[in-house]
C-alpha cells in the first residue's frame, strides 16, 4: 500500500512539467510583516544560482540541483507575495527511483494555495497563506494537508526584509547570513563553471511548504508555497516578533527535503529560530515592491534624512559637509544655488534699520533732504 508522500510524489511527478504559466519568477526573500515582501538574492545568473545551492548526495559525491524550467527564472532585489521564485525540492517528488537525496529547483508561486480549494481564481481566497505559524500549522488543514504528504521545500534568498516600529515610522531592515571575507569580496557575480566550487554569497535557506492546486475547470497547474515562520530570535528581537524558519547548514536542508526518510513528525523538530544571522537598516525605497534596483539592499546610516533621490547639488553638499571642517569661515563656503539651500535674510534689528537710514542720509544731495 503506498504511503500519502509516495503518492503525493507521484501526482508532483503527473504535474510538473506542464506548460509555461504568464507569470515571470523572481528569486527574492520574503519579508515577514503582514502581508509580507522580500528582498532578492542578489543578480545570481540562473547557472551560478544553481551552482550556489551545490551539496552532497547519499554517497558523498558533490551534486548540483537538476533546474525545471529555468528560462522562467528572474532575479530581483525586492519581490512581494505572488511573485515567482525558485525553491529547492527533493528530486523524489518527480521521479519515483530518484535517490532520497537528489534535489530540483523550482519556480512557484509565493502564497500557499491548497489543492482542495474549488474556486476557479486563487485571488479569491480570503485569507492569507504568504507566512504559516510554526505552533498552528499542524492544526490548519491548508498546510497539514501538504505537510503529511512530505511537500516540504527550501525557499532561498539573500536574506529577507523586516520592519520596525519606530516613533510612528516603520523603519525596514535587510536580515541575513553572516558572510565570510571570501563570500563578501565576492558579492558581485561569480563567474565560473559548473566543476568549480562556489565561493560567492550563502543563501539564506527557509523552511516551506508546497502544494499544487489544479484549476477546477483545466488547465495549467499551479505550484505554490508558503514560508514557515517561528518567534524571533533574541538577536532581532527589536525589530519585529517573528522570522523565518531558517535551516542552517546542510544537513538540516537535507533532512526536511528528504521526505522519503525523514518523517514529518521528525522533520518539524528542524524549525525553530536561529542566532546566526546578521542585519543592518536599509532605506524605506524598499517599502514600495515597484522599487526593485540594487539600492534596496544598501546600508543606511539610521538617524540621517533619507532621500530616495537627490538632486546632483544636493549630493555635492552632503559631500563637502562629510568632508569640510565645521570651523571653516563664509568666505570658504561652496558658491552655488539650490532648492535645497535657501540664503538666509538678515535680522532686522532697530540698530541695523538705524545704521541703513543714516548711510541714506549721506548719500543724499541737500536738495532731497527733508526740511525740518
Amino acid at each position: 500500500m503506498p504511503s500519502d508522500a509516495a503518492k503525493a510524489g507521484a501526482a508532483a511527478r503527473r504535474r510538473v512539467g506542464g506548460k509555461r504559466g504568464a507569470s515571470r519568477p523572481s528569486l527574492a526573500c520574503p519579508r515577514l510583516g503582514s502581508p509580507g515582501r522580500g528582498a532578492s538574492p542578489g543578480c545570481l545568473a540562473a547557472d551560478n544560482l544553481r551552482r550556489a545551492c551545490a551539496y552532497r548526495d547519499g554517497r558523498g559525491r558533490r551534486r548540483l540541483p537538476e533546474w525545471r524550467e529555468p528560462q522562467r527564472y528572474r532575479p530581483a532585489y525586492n519581490r512581494g507575495p505572488q511573485a515567482y521564485g525558485p525553491v529547492l525540492l527533493a528530486r523524489r517528488h518527480l521521479h519515483q527511483d530518484a535517490d532520497p537525496s537528489e534535489r530540483v529547483l523550482v519556480p512557484m508561486r509565493w502564497g500557499l494555495v491548497p489543492a482542495w480549494f474549488k474556486e476557479d481564481n486563487p485571488s479569491k481566497m480570503q485569507y492569507s497563506t504568504f507566512n504559516c505559524r510554526s505552533d498552528t500549522m499542524m492544526e490548519k488543514l491548508s498546510y497539514r494537508g501538504p505537510l503529511v504528504k512530505g511537500r516540504r521545500c527550501v525557499v532561498l534568498a539573500d536574506g529577507f526584509y523586516e520592519w520596525q516600529q519606530r516613533n510612528g515610522e516603520k523603519q525596514p531592515y535587510f536580515i541575513y547570513f553572516p558572510q565570510t571575507k571570501q563570500e563578501m569580496s565576492d558579492m558581485k557575480e561569480e563567474e565560473g563553471n559548473e566543476e568549480e566550487e562556489w565561493k560567492g554569497k550563502k543563501l539564506l535557506t527557509m523552511a516551506g511548504i508546497f502544494d499544487c492546486w489544479q484549476p477546477p475547470n483545466g488547465g495549467d497547474p499551479l505550484y505554490t508555497y508558503t514560508i514557515i515562520t517561528v518567534n524571533a530570535s533574541k538577536a532581532i528581537s527589536f525589530i519585529h516578533n517573528r522570522m523565518p524558519a531558517i535551516l542552517d547548514g546542510d544537513e538540516a536542508i537535507r533532512k526536511w527535503l528528504d521526505f522519503a526518510e525523514v518523517p514529518t513528525q521528525e522533520a518539524v523538530k528542524l524549525i525553530q529560530p536561529t542566532e546566526h544571522i546578521t542585519f543592518y537598516p536599509v532605506s524605506t525605497l524598499v517599502s514600495n515592491s515597484r522599487n526593485d534596483t540594487p539600492e534596496c539592499l544598501t546600508p543606511i546610516e539610521l538617524g540621517l534624512k533619507q532621500e530616495t533621490k537627490a538632486s546632483a547639488s544636493s549630493k555635492m553638499m552632503l559631500d563637502w559637509l562629510k568632508n569640510k571642517s565645521p570651523k571653516k569661515q563664509e568666505d570658504d563656503l561652496p558658491r552655488w544655488s539650490s532648492q535645497f539651500i535657501q540664503a538666509a535674510t538678515p535680522k532686522r534689528t532697530s540698530a541695523n534699520v538705524m545704521h541703513q537710514w543714516l548711510k541714506k542720509e549721506e548719500g543724499e544731495s541737500p536738495a532731497k533732504r527733508p526740511k525740518i
